[in-house]
């Protein structure tokens, strides 16, 4: 009598399998697993900085941590930013702003901006829905941000894209093991 699923199924029943497999390839198929994974790796973080350098944003993509700005954007949105200098900043845009103290830069929209003779330009955010303005989130005794403090302008979104980030930063260890089986994968698969 067969079981079914047994036929043809192979599932390691150790971890210890894994490490068998890899002793089982001999030393240039080891060479060129490792070697495919830096190239994995190194190619993500040069189109990384190509979009820096396109964007002039030094984060030109980020995921939206919180519900602040609903109806707009939604909790795990995936927003692609630009930050050209010269560009100047209007109420009503969507801004991403770094504040002093603050880890995470924090989305929500220009409600006020004053612009001095001097070309100098102060503004003021607001998330979409929250019920008062930003300054209770800027550090203590500002009341503005200035142009220094944007990170970039929401360009575009992708609905629930980030979800991803946001489950793996909330399960610390769900974002180990889905690198380990990554890493695993990349390492012990085979070219037929």
């Amino acid at each position: 009598m067969v079981r079914a699923g047994a036929v043809g199924t192979h599932l390691p029943t150790s971890s210890l399998d894994i490490f068998g497999d890899l002793r089982k390839m001999n030393k240039r198929q080891l060479y060129y697993q490792v070697l495919n994974f830096a190239m994995i790796v190194s190619s993500a973080l040069m189109i990384w900085k190509g979009l820096i350098v396109l964007t002039g944003s030094e984060s030109p993509i980020v995921v939206v941590l919180s519900g602040s700005m609903e109806p707009a954007f939604h909790r795990g949105d995936l927003l692609f930013l630009t930050n050209f200098r010269e560009d100047p900043i209007r109420a009503g845009e969507i801004v991403v702003f770094k504040v002093e103290g603050r880890d995470i830069p924090i989305v929500h929209r220009v409600i006020k901006v004053h612009e001095k003779d001097n070309g100098d330009i102060k503004f003021l955010t607001k998330g979409d829905n929250n019920e008062v303005d930003d300054r209770g989130l800027y550090k203590e005794g500002q009341n503005w941000l200035e142009k220094k403090d944007v990170v970039g302008r929401a360009r575009g979104f992708l609905p629930y894209v980030g979800m991803v980030t946001i489950i793996m930063n909330d399960y610390p260890k769900f974002k180990y093991a889905l690198v380990a089986v990554m890493g695993a994968y990349v390492l012990l698969k085979r070219e037929s």
